[in-house]
């Protein structure tokens, strides 16, 4: 149990977590049952997320916890925010030291199957199935520094402005926090000129391409970093459909599948 606790969860890690996760209540009365240790739980939590397996399906003899126990300390921390907060510490750690890189970034979705329930709709491209997507926004150096979700229907243009407004102010090594990037790439479905006036007013140069303009074949060689990202998150299965009713849980896992992405590059 020990082995697959700190394999999932380092120590370095943990202890990055331990500086955002809540302090435990108090029981005034005494008595009741040993609570789980967090760190056990966060890496049943991560086990799920990675593996795809549902919360009744956790093995508890590998980490201690129970599905029930590790789904209920996964709703009351998806509650405070701490998912957000930790993706957050991992992009300023780097920034302390010069990263990311914010000469540009790129800006991709991608949807899935899904129950219908909040942030999902018709997949005009799948017989009208309901379905969500995930956008994401990465920087140069790979680190995702914006996530989003929302229905299948939602277009790409339409959720530039709020996932770019989303961007969190990243700690630099100089100055105060950044949130804007140099550039902007984006595919041909964001060619509108709404939005380029809205990037350009921002400061933010823009690099999408042009209906019937330029060609698709060289959209690639700046706009593979997001598209590596979603590649990366596609090894956690919990992604692959949504099965999560609930619109904050599953944009919860989302941020959990970024983690391990924001850690590598930390540990680099």
């Amino acid at each position: 149990m020990v082995r697959i606790v700190e394999r999932l969860v380092p120590d370095e890690l943990w202890e990055l977590f331990q500086r955002v996760v809540p302090e435990t209540p108090s029981r005034p009365q005494g008595g009741g049952r040993r609570r789980h240790g967090d760190r056990e739980v966060l890496a049943a939590i991560v086990f799920v997320v990675t593996s795809g397996c549902s919360w009744q399906q956790l093995p508890s003899a590998s980490f201690g916890p129970s599905g029930a126990t590790a789904h209920r300390r996964f709703s009351e921390w998806s509650k405070a925010k701490v998912w957000a907060k930790l993706h957050l510490l991992l992009l300023d750690e780097p920034g302390a030291q010069g990263e990311p890189d914010w000469s540009r970034c790129a800006i991709d979705s991608v949807h899935m199957r899904a129950l219908k329930e909040v942030l999902t709709g018709p997949n005009p491209g799948d017989r009208g199935k309901c379905g969500s997507k995930i956008h994401l926004i990465t920087k140069r150096s790979i680190l995702p520094v914006s996530v989003g979700i929302s229905g299948v229907n939602l277009r790409g243009s339409q959720a530039v402005l709020p996932f770019t407004k989303g961007i969190p102010p990243i700690r630099s090594r100089c100055g105060c926090r950044r949130r804007e990037p140099g550039e902007a790439h984006a595919a041909k479905g964001c060619d509108y000129a709404h939005l380029r006036r809205w990037l350009r007013e921002g400061g933010i140069a823009h690099r999408v391409a042009r209906k019937g303009v330029e060609s698709s074949q060289r959209l690639g060689r700046h706009r593979w970093t997001v598209e590596r990202t979603m590649a990366w998150l596609a090894g956690c299965r919990l992604l692959h459909r949504r099965y999560e009713r609930r619109a904050e849980h599953f944009l919860a896992f989302t941020c959990i599948a970024c983690t391990p992405i924001c850690w590598r590059r930390l540990t680099k």
